[in-house]
């Protein structure tokens, strides 16, 4: 299942579990702790917590939601940052795993996580989110699960200002007006079309007499489908480590596996491109099999073929880098 990066009230989110940003005694905090124990119920919590004890730096626990819209909390305790020196990223890491695992025992199929250790335990915003994307893509990989990691503003994401600009300038300089791309375009369709009904005139003077319906019909050309599934067998990959790659639902894949004529959304098609790790205009190719193309006057494009162009093929970085451009996300 599929890793998504969203701007909420964590306390709102309907998920199987939310995760808490505990203090090791478990007790009512500030920040999103506080949040969580109030929304919870904080009597009732508290009661539960009191009776687990505690729970040490980079481990997690399990109490029930309560009148939060999740079942379960996991809690789990990030390391105080004390200048990287301490340990502090395999603690965040193991508390990322941690809670994961405990929710993979107890069977369940969705989480949410807060930016651990990014509030009063000072742990630097941008490091504390590339340990939170290795953690949970590594778990990823070897099982389903839905996660959510939520901002709860724009100002709590915190993200490479070095690649942001790196990507503005990109944008930047490709970015076409969209009134003007519009009308480049559709001369061109006018005069593609033009083309095109001179050659059929010909064509179908010439075939008129031979050619039956299911002539043409066979004429079709290889579909979306078809194709995605000629080059995973041509890069050697397996179906399960295509649909992980892509950030895609092993459910969603299985429909375009059965239905040679599926249909994908554009950001779906994208996140195969990348998974197969296709350059530009092999991300093209594919991308006209489904009806889409990459535009000059859409950022969403622009980023993606900057990674592309980049050859930077981490799915989760690239979502990272979308969200930062408040663009829709690759995969899902």
């Amino acid at each position: 299942m599929p890793f998504e990066i969203i701007r909420a009230d964590i306390t709102r989110v309907k998920a199987d579990a939310i995760v808490n940003a505990a203090n090791p005694a478990l007790k009512m905090g500030g920040g999103v702790c506080g949040a969580i124990f109030k929304a919870a119920g904080p009597e009732d919590l508290q009661a539960e917590c009191d009776k687990i004890g505690g729970c040490k730096t980079g481990q997690a626990v399990i109490t029930k939601g309560y009148k939060l819209p999740a079942k379960y909390i996991i809690h789990t305790v990030g390391p105080v940052y004390r200048g990287g020196n301490y340990n502090e990223e395999d603690l965040l890491r193991s508390a990322y795993l941690n809670s994961l695992n405990l929710a993979k025992e107890h069977g369940l199929k969705s989480i949410a996580f807060p930016l651990i250790s990014s509030g009063i335990y000072g742990y630097p915003k941008n490091e504390a989110l590339k340990v939170a994307i290795s953690a949970i893509s590594d778990f990823l990989t070897d099982n389903d699960m839905h996660v959510y990691l939520v901002m709860f503003d724009k100002e709590a994401f915190a993200f490479s200002e070095k690649l942001f600009g790196k990507i503005k300038k990109y944008i930047d300089d490709r970015y076409v007006d969209e009134k003007e791309f519009l009308d480049k375009g559709r001369r061109l369709q006018e005069e593609y079309i033009q083309y095109q009904a001179s050659l059929m005139e010909t064509d179908l003077i010439k075939e008129k007499k031979t050619r039956s319906l299911e002539d043409v019909v066979n004429e079709l050309d290889e579909t979306f489908s078809e194709m995605l599934l000629r080059l995973i067998d041509e890069k050697g990959m397996t179906d399960v480590e295509t649909y992980k790659k892509a950030n895609i639902d092993r459910k969603l894949f299985s429909k375009i596996r059965t239905d040679k004529n599926y249909k994908p959304k554009k950001n779906t098609a994208l996140a195969f491109a990348v998974a197969l790790e296709l350059n530009v205009d092999e991300t093209k190719d594919l991308l006209q099999k489904a009806g889409y193309a990459l535009s000059r006057s859409n950022k969403f494009d622009i980023i993606v073929e900057y990674f592309l162009e980049e050859k930077n093929y981490n799915i989760f970085e690239i979502n990272e880098a979308l969200f930062a451009f408040d663009q829709p996300l690759l995969g899902l």
